[in-house]
């Protein structure tokens, strides 16, 4: 089986995550996609299989060596974004793309079109795998699977290439966070590993958001408001002064590269009582933590003109895993090194968001992000090209070779 058969039967799998269910894997398409994958593992040929009752699927290719080589792993995740269904995917393939508009879904009026997003003229003259403009793709991160497979399966296959022994990996959860959580470290037995999970070709990451989470409730009271004056308290409009008061372009939508932000991803409330969750980045860790002082500062600030009104409840979801990166600096070295080989121009930047692999960096197994492809993740207009998932690969095999050398 091609990467390209691979990729495309893989995106028919549902793995949409749900973080409300509170169970590992979040929900049950994502096991039956790993029993699927466990299958394909043994068919391949190999060794130290094993499938948790959590959904973490492990695997080894033994070495083909005697020398003492390092292991090394390679890790993607099953699931898909909640933010758009990943039910009943049906891709098409645009070949030789001619930079013009991509119609997804004439009935409905979905184009795909670079006026829109110029990055599509990137991939002129390449073949790209599109959605039909009702579901999200799953290129994020089946793609970085089906590149993990198609690698080992071509090492497989050419046993003249000298290798150490290499684990890899598939986990559930990582679109919610918690794609860590229940990994065993111990158990994977790599010295380092790489997630294939980055966007467009050349990616490699070693640096990501500082994430918390922040809760600020307000409580208010509610009196018939033909006699409300100097009684009722209003715990939505309270609200709405403390969302005021934090700085206007402190947020996503006005931010990039390596500046953190606030953002308000949910009200919820009446007069009685009014919750904003919000989320907090920032890669450096001081400013993340002053970031986190300061919604502390306003809810004091909020008590002290509404008395006992408000609190909050803060907790830390990841941290950058640049400060466990830096000491094993040469693990970057060889993925800049493989991409060269493979043909690609390696573009080493910071990631506005989180991936398993900083959660792992943290749990003693240093995991740099490669690039697996694919383009506008999470939606409709999600898009990877046959290349560059090509090009992925090629620097798998050539991670491999490096190490072994």
């Amino acid at each position: 089986m091609d990467l390209t058969e691979r990729f495309l039967k893989y995106v028919k799998f549902d793995t949409q995550s749900d973080e409300l269910t509170n169970m590992t894997p979040s929900t049950p398409g994502q096991y039956k996609f790993a029993e699927y994958l466990q299958k394909e593992l043994e068919e391949l040929g190999l060794q130290e299989i094993t499938l948790d009752e959590n959904g973490y699927l492990m695997a080894s290719l033994p070495a083909n060596t005697d020398r003492e080589v390092p292991t090394v792993g390679f890790i993607a995740h099953l699931d898909t974004s909640p933010d758009m269904s990943g039910h009943n995917v049906r891709p098409r393939i645009v070949s030789h793309y001619d930079g013009g508009d991509i119609v997804l879904n004439e009935a409905e009026g979905i184009v795909l079109s670079p006026s829109e997003f110029p990055e599509l003229m990137n991939y002129v003259g390449e073949d790209l795998i599109v959605t039909d403009g009702t579901t999200l793709l799953g290129a994020d991160d089946k793609a970085g699977i089906a590149e993990i497979v198609t690698a080992v399966e071509y090492l497989l296959n050419h046993p003249e290439i000298e290798h150490g022994k290499i684990r890899i990996a598939f986990n559930p959860d990582e679109e919610i966070g918690q794609g860590a959580h229940k990994f065993d470290v111990k158990a994977f037995g790599a010295d380092w590993a790489y997630t294939m999970d980055g966007g467009e070709v050349g990616e490699l990451e070693y640096e990501n958001f500082n994430a918390a989470v922040a809760n600020v409730t307000f409580r208010g009271r509610n009196v018939h408001p033909g006699y409300a004056k100097h009684k009722m308290i209003n715990s939505i409009r309270i609200a709405n002064q403390f969302i005021l008061m934090l700085p206007r372009w402190e947020t996503p939508e006005h931010t990039e590269g390596y500046e953190g932000f606030y953002h308000l991803v949910k009200i919820e409330g009446d007069v009685e009582k009014t919750t904003l969750t919000y989320i907090i980045r920032d890669h450096d860790r001081d400013r993340f933590e002053r970031r986190k002082r300061e919604l502390e500062h306003l809810t004091r600030k909020t008590n002290n003109e509404f008395p006992d009104c408000a609190s909050i409840e803060i907790k830390d979801q990841y941290y950058n895993m640049r400060e466990k990166i830096e000491p094993v600096m040469n693990i970057i070295a060889v993925a800049e090194e493989a991409m060269r080989l493979a043909g690609v121009e390696s573009k080493v930047q910071p990631i506005r968001g989180g991936t398993d692999g900083a959660q792992l960096s943290f749990k003693g197994l240093p995991c740099p992000n490669i690039f697996a492809g694919g383009l506008n993740f999470h939606g409709r207009y999600e898009f990877v090209p046959i290349q560059s998932m090509e090009k992925a690969e090629k620097v798998i095999v050539e991670i491999v070779k490096i190490v072994a050398r």
